[in-house]
């Protein structure tokens, strides 16, 4: 029996379990539920604190699960990334006191507070900047202010929580995190594991992809194949009108409109989108 580790709350948990059910897999419908069986995949679900999943999967009491690529690398723990999930993003960047124009370089010998100790301290050994790292849980904005810290690492989305904490970005991303599916360091796929991610690949490019029919004359066919070169080729069909053709490709989804206008342009008519629910590739 295949045991993976879902997180049991936090920006993760839902989102963790919609891609499962998409997926195939049973999933909890009480969130005091701890363990879920689903007998019909083999598999056993454990749903845990997101910071600790990295520890029990590289330990190897559970095979594989679902976490942050910022919670792994801050765990230290014998666990590597197979696969990206495309949900969860965060960027971890330096912040400093507004106005202090800190550099990178700046930082060295100063105190960095961070919720993230591990991630913050691999990053500074790669730069080879020796700084002081203060472990905080939480309000890590305020710890300048209060004299704790002289920078902080953290997590930032539109930084306006820096900038009323008095507080600006400074250097480059520390990280880019998302959702990953892990594994233990150096061992092979388990039976079954395998299966769940080819699964859940393909829920992550059903998200990312649609399918684009439409109808083109063949003068313009070259053209428009350019424009939608699917993933491998588009399929191409006749039409009963002899000088027509119709054309299906798998184009990214956030480039839907930008591709039709250019096909609409180029002569294309009866132009389709339809979601992709699942698929194999």
């Amino acid at each position: 029996m295949l045991r993976i580790a879902v997180p049991n709350k936090g920006s993760l948990a839902d989102s963790s379990i919609a891609i499962l059910k998409e997926a195939g897999y049973r999933q909890r419908s009480d969130s005091r539920d701890l363990i879920l069986l689903d007998p019909e995949n083999g598999v056993e679900f454990y749903y845990l604190r997101p910071r600790d999943i990295a520890i029990y999967v590289g330990s190897g009491e559970l095979e594989a699960g679902i976490t942050g690529r910022d919670l792994l690398i801050d765990s230290g723990a014998k666990a590597e990334e197979v696969l990206a999930l495309d949900f969860g993003a965060s960027t971890f960047r330096f912040a400093g006191p507004a106005g202090s124009k800190f550099s990178l370089s700046a930082i060295a010998g100063k105190r960095i507070a961070t919720a993230y100790p591990g991630l913050v301290e691999q990053y500074l050994s790669d730069k080879k900047i020796e700084a002081k790292v203060v472990r905080l849980d939480g309000a890590v904005e305020s710890s300048v202010r209060l004299g704790v810290a002289d920078a902080i690492a953290d997590v930032v989305s539109t930084g306006n929580t820096l900038r009323q904490a008095g507080l600006e970005i400074f250097g480059e991303e520390i990280l880019n995190s998302e959702a990953v599916v892990i594994k233990g360091v150096g061992k092979e796929l388990p039976s079954g594991l395998d299966i769940l991610i080819r699964r859940l690949q393909g829920v992550v490019t059903a998200r990312q992809y649609v399918l684009l029919d439409y109808d083109i004359p063949k003068s313009s066919v070259d053209k428009a194949c350019a424009i939608t070169p699917g993933l491998e080729s588009p399929t191409i069909s006749p039409l009963q009108k002899d000088d027509w053709v119709a054309v299906r490709a798998m184009v990214l989804r956030s480039e839907t409109n930008r591709l039709m206008d250019e096909l609409w342009a180029l002569g294309a008519r009866g132009i389709l989108v339809s979601v992709i629910h699942a698929c194999r590739l």
